[in-house]
């Protein structure tokens, strides 16, 4: 299992301290230090109130975000979760996602999805009801477009008419992208365009909100995992090489009870394929959030490292229990 910090920020308590530069390198740079593996942050360009009172959060533009975090590390994975990309024309896009590639030395796991809101979407000047449309056709236009940039890509809102002078990617033959969802729509673009998937396990009333297909508990994981992997092995595809992002349970890391369900939440989820979790720390402060990133490492992720059969051992007889924090893309 590898693991991804959820930038605090992104948590709706957090405090505007997370927005300042000298406190993104220091949580970028302690994150690396730990073992996290990627750092992430999802897109919200122009949220409501409404959203922002009722379980949102603050927001930085990923792209910038996390270009500033590349320079001030030099290993750890950068991040969207999500991009959301019927927002904008998927030239910009494959140029601005392509470029933190480059600048980051092929760090960039590019993770995208069709987003929610619909006041954001208003907002922007995209319709909504199009959102299954523009991701569809902007998930062929990226590959297109990094693989091979000369050749013009045409949608239908726009069309590119000549040869476009694109530099490629970091990464061949493109970074990674990894996909949202939890419908047979986000498995169909997994299996069509992406290297990863990154479901939500939630209640069912938090799907809604998502705009996404319910899976509330590791057997409902499961089930769906299987469905991926059918349609991947029935698509020429080796299903053990697309990624599977989950999230991991809060954890109180002083508490040997608590360590105990987290371990065997992911060692569970992990079982049934999930090869990544997303870490949400304590973000009541800087220095809280680094202490937990620091702790973190070493008693999850260094543990992990040193004993993975004993994270399936400890999981025999145990159900694996929702993960039920609000997610913030």
């Amino acid at each position: 299992m590898k693991y991804t910090l959820e930038y605090p920020s992104e948590l709706p308590t957090a405090p505007e301290d997370f927005l300042q530069p000298d406190v993104i390198r220091a949580v970028a740079t302690q994150a690396e230090a730990a073992g996290f593996s990627a750092i992430a942050l999802s897109e919200h360009p122009a949220p409501s109130v409404k959203w922002r009172n009722n379980g949102g959060h603050n927001t930085l533009d990923p792209i910038a975000a996390l270009s500033f975090m590349a320079a001030a590390t030099s290993q750890i994975r950068l991040m969207t979760n999500l991009y959301v990309l019927p927002f904008r024309n998927p030239y910009l896009s494959a140029k601005a996602l392509g470029s933190l590639d480059l600048i980051s030395g092929g760090r960039l796991i590019a993770g995208v999805g069709a987003g929610y809101l619909r006041s954001e979407f208003s907002a922007v000047g995209v319709d909504i009801d199009r959102r299954a449309e523009l991701l569809d056709e902007a998930l062929a236009a990226l590959h297109s477009i990094w693989t091979d940039p000369e050749t013009p890509f045409s949608g239908k809102d726009f069309g590119a008419v000549g040869p476009v002078a694109l530099q490629r990617t970091a990464q061949r033959p493109h970074p990674p992208i990894w996909i949202g969802g939890n419908g047979a729509a986000a498995i169909r673009r997994v299996v069509e365009h992406g290297n990863g998937w990154m479901p939500i396990i939630a209640a069912a009333g938090m799907a809604s909100t998502m705009r996404t297909t319910a899976i509330e508990n590791a057997e409902q994981f499961a089930i769906a995992v299987q469905r991926l992997r059918d349609r991947l092995a029935d698509a020429g595809r080796d299903p053990s090489s697309v990624d599977i992002q989950v999230v991991c349970p809060h954890t109180d890391l002083e508490n040997e009870a608590s360590l105990r369900h987290s371990r065997k939440v992911l060692a569970e989820l992990a079982g049934h394929g999930a090869t990544w979790a997303v870490v949400h720390v304590d973000g009541s402060s800087p220095d809280a959030a680094l202490d937990y990133i620091k702790a973190f490492g070493e008693v999850m992720i260094d543990h992990a490292i040193a004993g993975p059969d004993d994270f399936l051992s400890e999981q025999k007889g145990e159900a694996g229990a929702s993960l039920d924090r609000p997610p913030s893309r």
